[in-house]
């Protein structure tokens, strides 16, 4: 493999195909030592995800259970 005018090296596709790495997957790069590993990017949930998963999950439990009961099981 060489690295290119603009930085780029090619992943071949034997290792793309092993690891899962899709075009557009974001990646991180992490030096260790004398050498560079490459990673799928740890992807941040934005705000408007985490408010659709909290919206899908409002009123779906299906165990009723008084808040003093629950804070009895969470806390001991």
């Amino acid at each position: 493999m060489r690295i290119n005018s603009k930085g780029q090296v090619t992943i071949p596709r034997n290792i793309r195909e092993k690891t899962g790495l899709k075009p557009g997957t974001e990646v991180e790069l992490v030096v260790e030592q004398d050498a560079v590993r490459l990673f799928p990017a740890k992807t941040r949930p934005n705000r408007r995800n985490v408010k659709l998963a909290i919206a899908r999950l409002r009123n779906s439990a299906t165990v009723s259970i008084a808040t003093d009961d629950a804070m009895t099981l969470t806390r001991g």
